[in-house]
């Protein structure tokens, strides 16, 4: 009787061991179904997928064609590009506030001096020494260097004025009526002259270019013309008006 209790002690312990087998079994298949069932990618993944794709390709075959170009520039003995700001060289070799040798070397030209009218002579002419009712004096200065080197002297209307008396009848002087008078520099070599003629209009002037209706006489009076350059005067030439 006491081993056939022992034996029902012995199939109680085996139960359980078959039904912890069973439930370890359970789980093991159910994770094999899970792995078994996983969802695919959609159709718009695998899109953005293959546009990432491309792009880099592209990006690739860009770099490759740069590169190339660059390699074939500097093959090609390009001139490199200049960088922006930087100065441009300019044409003129001789830099600003100095001179070139050429011009250091050239001796420079003396001025001329001006003339010193202790040595200067004037002179006053007429055409004629006679004139008829309807003719008009033609009036000429002369001035000569008297000296032995060129000089320089102003022969402009500023300083020239021919002047007519009768007696001590002032008749006429060109500076009375002259509404601007100009400066004219010349040189005039030694022994040599610069002459300039006036013709006179048979016509009386006051000081100031006052109004007058009164003219110079005529049947034979006698006149005298007086060149003036300055404060130097010629003597007097004397003419007759008919």
């Amino acid at each position: 009787m006491a081993n056939k209790g022992k034996q029902k002690t012995t199939a109680r312990g085996s139960a359980p061991a078959g039904g912890a087998a069973r439930a370890t079994s359970r789980p093991a298949a159910r994770t094999g179904s899970t792995s078994t069932k996983r969802r695919r990618p959609s159709p718009a993944v695998y899109r953005r997928r293959r546009l990432v794709v491309f792009g880099g390709l592209l990006l690739v075959i860009a770099l490759l064609v740069g590169g190339v170009a660059a390699i074939s520039s500097a093959l090609a003995g390009g001139e490199e590009p200049q960088a922006i700001g930087t100065p441009v060289a300019t044409s003129d070799p001789t830099p600003r506030g100095t001179t070139s040798a050429a011009a250091a070397t050239t001796p420079s030209a003396s001025p001329t001096p001006v003339c010193d009218f202790n040595l200067m002579t004037v002179a006053a002419k007429t055409d004629k020494p006679a004139y008829g009712a309807e003719e008009k004096p033609m009036l000429t200065m002369t001035i000569t260097n008297g000296g032995s080197a060129p000089c320089e002297v102003n022969v402009g209307t500023s300083q020239m004025e021919y002047v007519i008396m009768s007696g001590s009848d002032r008749i006429f002087s060109s500076k009375d009526c002259q509404t601007g008078g100009v400066d004219l520099i010349k040189t005039i070599q030694p022994g040599k002259s610069e002459t300039a003629n006036f013709p006179w209009q048979r016509n009386r002037t006051l000081e100031g270019c006052g109004a007058i209706t009164a003219k110079p006489g005529a049947g034979g009076a006698y006149y005298t013309f007086e060149a003036r350059l300055g404060n130097k005067a010629s003597p007097k030439a004397v003419f007759q008006l008919n």
